[in-house]
């Protein structure tokens, strides 16, 4: 079984055991080693297998977990889960796919109501049963009717980060209109650019609640009310996706900010760090335990992030990286990295034009990345193999590269020129081994991107077999979209990751992040172990028309995630610097 298999084993029996009303440090420990099975780039297979060390040494993972992930690397079946499933009536898993009911709602539900479907639950809904069950109420109900039809379609899924983006950027720009409004912030998995964003928090300072929520009520794109309270109101926006705004004071912004952001496992370990300097951290700020009997500390922060981190003596963490991994250690040592920034981007090493598939000129491609500030870029458009894009042969790619050699010199006839052209090709792995484009040519470009289109569904061995064919070969110096997947789409193809980034770091061949939203490829995860490796990284947008320039925020956005620097991306660097770095 995979990594993922496994975390995804246990995060369903956490699910189970909380469903039954289980021990809370039982379902934790299964959450827990769930989402640090997920973080893992080496499989837990070779682990088990190398005799120096044991599934015991990764975070999280004691002897009963350890004893449990062997039987399902040995069986593929975990006799607990098993049991559990038996206990459980299937209903409770199909309940739990709307939005806000987890295990111990869905199991008040089933149990006050019989329902035996999501079809039962909207029944019991429209019947006004669910209001007379103990916790929760006319408008919980009105909330789960809601959000069944919501659960029921496929079009629902977590939406891409880009897309979330878009949104949030509106809205915050419509409620800067109201006067009431004196700051608004974005929160929540959009703020640590997850992604996918399931729903959308929005932070408002003011004091006139009932005037903001007039103002998002109003907004256009608002097409229901869900919950409408002092401080918060939930609504239904574009493409059915639900936004919470919360009203707060200015002394307890900086503290809410912070709390909303998450994660929730950050949030944990923070106020585990506040208790243990007898403080507590919660959304309205920071304030000393009391064994007063008004139960009320003194308030010392909370108007800044900066402020509620500087309580319990930390710097300030980037949103990015607060998932609960190793962030709070490293703020302790103050080992914090200065992530990586659009503004740091010189170069774009991956994009396509008219040539093949791109909808923009090669000279449409260079004066939007003039106008976008970069230095230079690399044109790489599809080799032959690519029938469908009309790929390249040797003769249109060479009077491709003749064009670009003329544009150069037209950059620099009157001085130093804005932006140098690279003349690239992206080459494709095929299916028997070799590349779609023989040697002689290759070793005539500026930049060479190898990518696998076809033959996505060959086994394990195969895949990785020619990515690290083509690592080894001496003109090649990326690896383009290295897992293949598209986001909610198509999962990545069966490759062994853990060889290809110790085969490029042997290499010394870049691993690309493909800024593209539906890519984002290199994950977090796999970037961070490629930067680990000592493998360095490229951020590439894979632009096909100008527009598509724009996404390079979100491929540094995914950077960020990773703990890059910009030392660990080359496209940072001049040309002259990228250079020193390539392997040819």
């Amino acid at each position: 079984m995979t990594n993922d298999a496994i975390a995804a084993v246990f995060d369903h029996v956490a699910d189970l055991i909380e469903y039954q009303g289980g021990n809370v440090f039982r379902v934790r420990a299964y959450r827990n080693a769930a989402r640090s099975i997920g973080s893992l780039v080496e499989s837990l297979a070779s682990v088990r297998a190398d005799a120096s060390r044991s599934l015991t040494d990764l975070d999280g993972i004691g002897a009963d977990l350890a004893g449990k992930i062997e039987t399902l690397l040995d069986t593929g079946r975990l006799p607990l889960l098993e049991e559990l499933e038996r206990e459980v009536p299937a209903v409770a898993f199909e309940l739990m796919r709307v939005p806000g009911l987890g295990p111990k709602k869905v199991k008040s539900l089933i149990e006050a109501l019989t329902i035996d479907s999501l079809d039962g639950l909207e029944r019991a809904c429209r019947d006004g049963r669910v209001a007379g069950v103990k916790g929760f109420g006319a408008k919980t109900q009105a909330a789960i009717l809601d959000n069944i039809a919501f659960a029921k379609s496929p079009e629902h899924d977590r939406m891409l980060w880009a897309d979330a983006d878009a949104i949030v950027q509106g809205l915050m720009a419509w409620m800067r209109g109201c006067p009431e409004v004196r700051r608004v912030e974005g929160a929540g998995s959009w703020r640590r650019g997850r992604e996918t964003v399931g729903d959308l928090d929005l932070l408002v300072e003011s004091t006139d609640p009932k005037a903001v929520r007039e103002r998002l009520r109003s907004w256009p794109e608002t097409s229901a009310v869900l919950l409408e309270g002092d401080t918060k109101t939930s609504v239904r926006g574009p493409h059915d996706v639900q936004i919470d705004m919360r009203v707060v004071d200015a002394d307890a912004f900086g503290a809410a900010w912070q709390y909303f952001t998450g994660s929730k496992e950050h949030n944990v370990a923070l106020r585990a760090r506040a208790r243990d300097r007898g403080l507590s951290i919660n959304e309205y700020g920071v304030t000393r335990l009391t064994t007063d009997t008004t139960g009320k500390g003194e308030s010392i922060a909370g108007r800044t992030e900066e402020e509620v981190y500087g309580a319990v003596g930390l710097p300030w963490i980037p949103p990015e990286i607060r998932e609960g991994g190793d962030e709070i250690a490293l703020a302790e040592r103050d080992a914090l990295p200065d992530l990586v920034t659009l503004a740091d981007m010189r170069g774009d090493l991956h994009m396509h034009t008219t040539a093949t598939d791109g909808e923009d000129t090669l000279a449409d491609m260079v004066r939007a990345a003039v106008a976008r500030g970069l230095r230079y870029i690399a044109i790489t458009d599809h080799g032959q193999r690519v029938t469908m894009a009309r790929g390249l042969d040797r003769k249109r790619l060479l009077h491709q590269w003749g064009e670009i050699d003329r544009l150069n010199e037209s950059l620099a006839a009157s001085g130093p020129p804005p932006l140098v052209v690279l003349k690239g090709i992206e080459v494709d792995m095929l299916e028997k081994g070799g590349l779609d484009l023989p040697d002689d040519v290759l070793e005539q470009a500026d930049w060479v991107v190898a990518s696998l289109h076809y033959g996505q569904s060959q086994p394990r061995e195969r895949i990785t077999a020619r990515i690290v064919e083509a690592l080894e070969n001496p003109n090649v110096d990326v690896i383009g979209h290295p897992t293949g997947r598209l986001i909610n789409r198509r999962p990545a193809y069966d490759v062994d990751i853990e060889a290809v980034i110790e085969t490029a770091a042997r290499t010394g061949t870049f691993l690309e992040i493909n800024a593209n939203p539906w890519r984002l490829d290199l994950d977090d995860r796999h970037a961070a172990a490629a930067k680990r490796a000592g493998v360095r990284l490229v951020i590439s947008t894979d632009a096909h028309s100008t527009h598509g320039l724009d996404v390079m925020r979100c491929g540094v956005l995914q950077a960020r995630r990773a703990g890059l620097t910009a030392a660990d991306v080359v496209n940072t660097r001049t040309l002259a610097g990228l250079k020193k770095l390539m392997k040819r």
